[in-house]
């Protein structure tokens, strides 16, 4: 597996997002099966893991902690840390003490010592993040994280921050179906050497090619609710797709490698961490670090690109009324 640099942190070239094992994409596998597979996942060549406090409450970052911890010292883990605002922050030595708290709690559950990326989850709106910033910066000094970074930030968010405390990634939802942060955010990571690390790389698995307009969910499989996966708008979405399938019979590859060697191709300093829950998945998605798009392909996809409309999409909000149903 190729490694590639965001910010000072170097990791295998596509990493492995570990939501999926506890939560929303319905049932997964038994805990020793996903602790195994992620474990499979390093052999395989991947040092790039991903978890955050809020999957499954905490639930995820157990089972990533002791799964991890064997090989604890030869991959890089991130996680991530949500804070409300409420009364009792109004200070930046609040802030502080209560991230601290949620690194704490994450240390233990990790079962480690340092957090090597943590992100805030979500910007807060109602929290400058000069104050976020500044609080990570304290925590780097004490050495329980080693770099931060934020999630769906924007360009403007994303520079005031790093002028308190330089950040070091930006993980943000990117994909070929994705794109909205092309024109101001990827530039701006490019131009202060900020790492960018997309999550839902094949779009909730729609760029696999392996979903249906007769495909159905259960549970708090978030598919539910994103309305890319609703009936009219996959059949909307079929020239994307047959136009990755040529593309994939062409390089003798599938069409969930060639949406993530398209990300590979953009810039050398994405790391894509495609989540999956079987074996032969995740030695497809890591096999497509193999894949190799010429300029010249590159630039066919990119002009083909621009003659598809994407249907529907995915937020917050509507994964928020999962819980409603």
């Amino acid at each position: 597996m190729k490694k590639r640099l965001i910010g000072d942190l170097e990791v295998s070239s596509i990493g492995l997002g570990c939501m999926g094992f506890s939560h929303g994409y319905g049932s997964g596998p038994d805990r020793n099966e996903s602790i195994r597979l992620i474990r499979q996942s390093y052999d395989l060549g991947c040092t790039f893991f991903d978890t955050a406090e809020g999957y499954a409450n905490g639930a995820n970052e157990e089972l990533v902690g002791e799964a991890l911890k064997p090989i604890r010292n030869q991959i890089t883990l991130a996680t991530k840390f949500r804070i409300a605002k409420d009364s009792a922050i109004n200070s930046k030595e609040t802030t502080l003490q209560q991230i601290r708290t949620h690194v704490e709690a994450s240390l233990k559950r990790l079962k480690t010592d340092h957090i090597d990326l943590y992100y805030q989850h979500r910007v807060n709106k109602d929290i400058p993040v000069e104050e976020i910033a500044f609080s990570i910066g304290e925590l780097i000094k004490e050495g329980k994280i080693l770099a931060w970074g934020q999630s769906q930030a924007t360009e403007e968010e994303i520079r005031r921050a790093h002028a308190v405390t330089p950040l070091t990634a930006i993980q943000s939802e990117y994909s070929i179906m994705e794109r909205m942060f092309e024109k101001e955010v990827i530039p701006a990571c490019e131009e202060l050497g900020i790492g960018f690390v997309p999550f839902s790389p094949l779009a909730s698995g729609f760029l696999s090619g392996k979903i249906s307009k007769d495909t159905t969910y259960e549970g708090d499989d978030v598919r539910r609710v994103i309305t890319r996966f609703d009936r009219d708008n996959i059949i909307s979405n079929q020239p994307l797709l047959e136009l990755i399938n040529r593309i994939a019979e062409s390089k003798q590859a599938t069409p969930a490698q060639i949406s993530l060697a398209w990300m590979l191709h953009k810039k050398e300093f994405i790391v894509p961490i495609p989540g999956s829950r079987k074996l032969d998945r995740i030695q497809e998605n890591l096999g497509a670090a193999e894949v190799k798009l010429s300029e010249e392909e590159f630039i066919q996809v990119e002009a083909e690109l621009e003659k598809i409309t994407i249907h529907g999409n995915r937020t917050d909000e509507d994964i928020a009324k999962l819980k409603e149903l």
